[in-house]
């Protein structure tokens, strides 16, 4: 029998290692959220793919994707970073990276950690969908819709209900591999 992948992820080896090893699967942990809330939030207007290849990039411009470490970055490392080829040198996505970061961690004192927060909007369970083509997936949901606008009350930017679809699929809230993908139904990972 024939391995079948979602579609979307068949142009490029990065794309299907990204798919088959993380696309889908629950994160729990918190830098693991924030590294996908900066990549997202990267993404912005760009194909993901785009954002993938630099991943390396990022890694090293943001400290590991350590919030605490990102919070304390400066206009001076704007300055620096919108400099940076191995990132997306997009001054505005990188001053928000910042932002971000500060916000995360408000969130992550308010509820004790930023996953519970963002796991409370599904009961810590993630959603499994059952598109049998790429067609049936969509763009945005209602409660993307609804996330979203909650972090932006709170002060996040680039982060509107398209990137915020795209952020719960990439960290498993939502799993929506094809029904006949061989990534289907991952085992949870991470730790509530």
């Amino acid at each position: 029998m024939a391995e079948h992948r979602c579609d979307w992820c068949l142009g490029s080896p990065e794309y299907i290692a990204y798919h088959d090893q993380e696309w889908g699967k629950p994160v729990f942990d918190d830098q693991t959220l924030f590294e996908f809330i900066v990549l997202e939030s990267a993404q912005a207007g760009l194909s993901w793919i785009t954002v993938l290849r630099k991943r390396d990039g990022y890694r090293r411009a943001f400290h590991e994707f350590d919030p605490a470490k990102v919070a304390a970055m400066t206009a001076d490392d704007v300055d620096r970073l919108v400099q940076d080829v191995s990132i997306i040198r997009h001054r505005g996505k990188i001053a928000a990276t910042i932002s971000n970061a500060k916000c995360f961690l408000k969130i992550a004192a308010e509820y004790g950690s930023f996953s519970k927060y963002y796991w409370s909007f599904v009961k810590q369970q993630p959603i499994i969908n059952q598109p049998k083509a790429i067609a049936d997936v969509p763009s945005v949901t209602p409660l993307a819709t609804r996330i979203s606008k909650d972090m932006k009350k709170r002060g996040f930017k680039f982060f509107g209900p398209t990137i915020c679809y795209a952020f719960m699929q990439s960290t498993g809230m939502v799993d929506d591999h094809l029904t006949n993908c061989i990534a289907k139904n991952h085992v949870m990972q991470g730790e509530k």
